[in-house]
C-alpha cells in the first residue's frame, strides 16, 4: 500500500528536517519545500494528500498560500503557527485551513491531526454500494456520500472537510442544541485540541456560505452557554 504523501512547506531547515523525520517514522511519505514557488512545483506533479503549511514564509506568506490553495482545491491544510499568532490562526481558519498546530509542536499531536484529516478526506471518495440518501433544508441539498453541498440554484458550494462534517452533523440533528463537545463527538469521535478551540471559526465560515445574512444567522443559531442549534426542517432528498 502506498504511503500517504504529505507536503511540508517550511523555510526553517531544522524544523523541516524534524517534520520529515516524524512523518517518515509514522508511515508517511514526506516532501519538504521552503517557499510557495517550490510548493507549486510539487503540487503540479500530483499525489500530495495533505499540506502542512507554515505561516511565516519568504515571499508569498502562508496566509496568502492558504487562500490560494483553498480557492483551487479541497486538499486538507494544517497550519503551523507561533504560539503568539492567535490572530493569524483565526484568519487562517477563516480562509480555509482545516486545523492548526502551534510551535513548538508535539509530534504525536501533529501525526494525530494529519491522520484525522486524511480519514475525513478519504470519506469523500468512498461512496459504498448502499449510498446514504441526501438531505435537504431550505432549498439546499447536502449529499453525504459524494460529500457535496448544493445551494437552492443547484450550484455546488465548496466546503473544507471540517466544514462539511459540521454541517452534516447539524443536518442529522435539526432542532437540537449541540454543544461544542457534542459536535466534536458527532464529527470525529470527540478528539480535542485545535479543532475544539477553533470550532466557532469553522461554524462562522459555514454561515458565510449558507446564511443570507451571516451577521444575523437564521439557520445556525448560537445558544448562549449551550452551543448551536440548526433551525431548518431537514428532509430526505
Amino acid at each position: 500500500m502506498a504511503r500517504p504523501h504529505i507536503l511540508c512547506v517550511e523555510d526553517d531547515v531544522e524544523i523541516a528536517r524534524l517534520l520529515a523525520d516524524v512523518l517518515e517514522e509514522n508511515g508517511f511519505a514526506a516532501s519538504c519545500v521552503g517557499s510557495a514557488a517550490e510548493m507549486d512545483k510539487v503540487l503540479e506533479r500530483g499525489g500530495v494528500e495533505l499540506v502542512v503549511l507554515d505561516l511565516m514564509l519568504p515571499g508569498e506568506d502562508g496566509l496568502s498560500v492558504c487562500r490560494r490553495l483553498r480557492a483551487l482545491s479541497a486538499i486538507p491544510i494544517i497550519m503551523v503557527t507561533a504560539r503568539s499568532d492567535q490572530i493569524d490562526r483565526i484568519v487562517g481558519l477563516e480562509i480555509g485551513a482545516d486545523d492548526y498546530v502551534s510551535k513548538p509542536f508535539n509530534s504525536r499531536e501533529l501525526v494525530a491531526r494529519i491522520r484525522a484529516l486524511l480519514r475525513r478526506a478519504a470519506a469523500s471518495t468512498q461512496a459504498g454500494p448502499s449510498r446514504e440518501r441526501g438531505l435537504g433544508f431550505a432549498g439546499w441539498r447536502i449529499d453525504p456520500a459524494a460529500r457535496e453541498l448544493h445551494d437552492p440554484a443547484g450550484v455546488r458550494i465548496s466546503l473544507t472537510s471540517v466544514e462539511f462534517d459540521l454541517l452534516l452533523a447539524f443536518c442529522r440533528n435539526p432542532g437540537q442544541v449541540l454543544s461544542r463537545e457534542h459536535l466534536l463527538e458527532l464529527v470525529h469521535g470527540g478528539s480535542v485540541g485545535p479543532i475544539e478551540r477553533s470550532i466557532d471559526v469553522h461554524i462562522s465560515r459555514i454561515r458565510q456560505k449558507i446564511e443570507a445574512d451571516p451577521r444575523d444567522p437564521l439557520m445556525i443559531k448560537t445558544v448562549r452557554l449551550g452551543g448551536y442549534v440548526f433551525t431548518p426542517a431537514v428532509e430526505l432528498d
